[in-house]
């Protein structure tokens, strides 16, 4: 790489990162756009090979993953709102020991005199939180149509979702072709080596790890609808989008399960049964779940992934969220192919 290279490089890295903090309020649908775009694309890559052409195969693509998230939508959402309302029913077993338990325990123990922990105070905050307009449902859609131009804003991303994925699905193979062809010859080949390394770490991680929190996701809710929690749904999901973070998941879920079981319950035999649906949970994740379906082709640290998805929130905020363990995938590869080159360097090898 000769010098003006490598200033080249580095001005396009700065400018790609002032372009993201820059542009982030309005990266949303074009990266869901761009996250569909790659997932259907080997898909549409099979059904071309089977003769079929590439405007119809994404086409069918698109229509299957528009039918699905519908599908979604309409199963999920209102079993979700439902469940939240349940969460606000919760409120007042919650408030009530909160005042009959927490507070004597803490008074006679640590002498901590809660005054604010009175049924008065504790009801009427968190009443005016969850059912100040009446229901949650209602509460939602004064938020949301408090300005009609935060309103229009929204529904206009959520429109370009999927237009976005469709022209990036239909022209992906070529914008890919055009970009290979703008790369340096003297790098190209290099380049490509870590293009193709960054896809393999980039498909293990949406197709594995994606996957993986789906089936703890339905693990979770199943198991502890069983139990006969009423907020098996919204725990189990919550538990399962949590486990992107190893080992949050597990410990967000089966906090806020037990949580839940003791005020539904008031029994100690349900708390049991809690924790073994998330210890059946955890371990088909370690022991058959991530083997199978994510394999060892990411190999990021456990802390990594903790640091990468503070440090992209810190700097990016929500968006940053989201290209945190991708961009991190592809940072350790380049580290990796670093690495080899050092291990092999003059430099490395060089005698006293």
């Amino acid at each position: 790489m000769t010098v003006s290279q490598r200033w080249f490089f580095l001005v396009l890295f700065l400018v790609v990162s002032l372009f993201l903090y820059m542009l982030q309020p309005i990266l949303m649908p074009f990266l869901l756009g761009a996250l569909i775009a790659y997932v259907g694309d080997p898909i549409v890559d099979k059904l071309e090979e089977h003769q079929c052409p590439r405007a119809v195969g994404v086409s069918i693509v698109f229509s299957v993953f528009t039918l699905l998230s519908i599908l979604a939508l309409l199963l999920i959402v209102p079993s979700l709102l439902k469940q939240l309302e349940a969460l606000r029913a919760l409120v007042p077993n919650a408030v009530m020991w909160a005042e009959k338990v927490a507070a004597p325990w803490l008074a006679d123990n640590l002498g901590w005199e809660l005054e604010r922990l009175s049924s008065s105070n504790i009801r009427q905050a968190v009443q005016n939180k969850l059912s100040g307009h009446g229901s949650l449902l209602a509460s939602v859609a004064a938020q949301v149509t408090t300005s009609s131009l935060s309103m229009l804003v929204w529904v206009a991303n959520l429109l370009l979702v999927p237009v976005v994925s469709f022209y990036l699905m239909r022209d992906w193979d070529t914008i890919i072709e055009r970009i290979h062809n703008l790369l340096p010859r003297n790098l190209e080949q290099n380049i490509t080596y870590l293009a193709k390394e960054s896809d393999e770490v980039l498909g293990a991680f949406l197709k594995g790890q994606l996957m993986v929190m789906l089936a703890l996701g339905v693990i979770y809710s199943l198991g502890l609808w069983i139990v006969g929690l009423d907020l098996a749904l919204l725990i189990g999901m919550v538990a399962g989008l949590s486990s992107i973070v190893p080992y949050l998941g597990f410990i967000v879920g089966i906090g806020a399960a037990l949580i839940a079981a003791v005020f539904q319950f008031q029994e100690w035999l349900p708390l049991l049964y809690v924790c073994i649906v998330f210890g059946v949970g955890q371990t088909l994740e370690s022991v058959l779940l991530t083997p199978i379906l994510v394999g060892d082709k990411i190999g990021l640290h456990p802390v990594a992934v903790i640091f990468a998805i503070m440090a992209g929130g810190q700097l990016f905020g929500f968006v940053g969220v989201l290209l945190a363990l991708p961009v991190a995938a592809v940072v350790m590869v380049i580290l990796r192919f670093a690495y080899h080159g050092y291990k092999g360097s003059h430099f490395y090898h060089a005698e006293k």
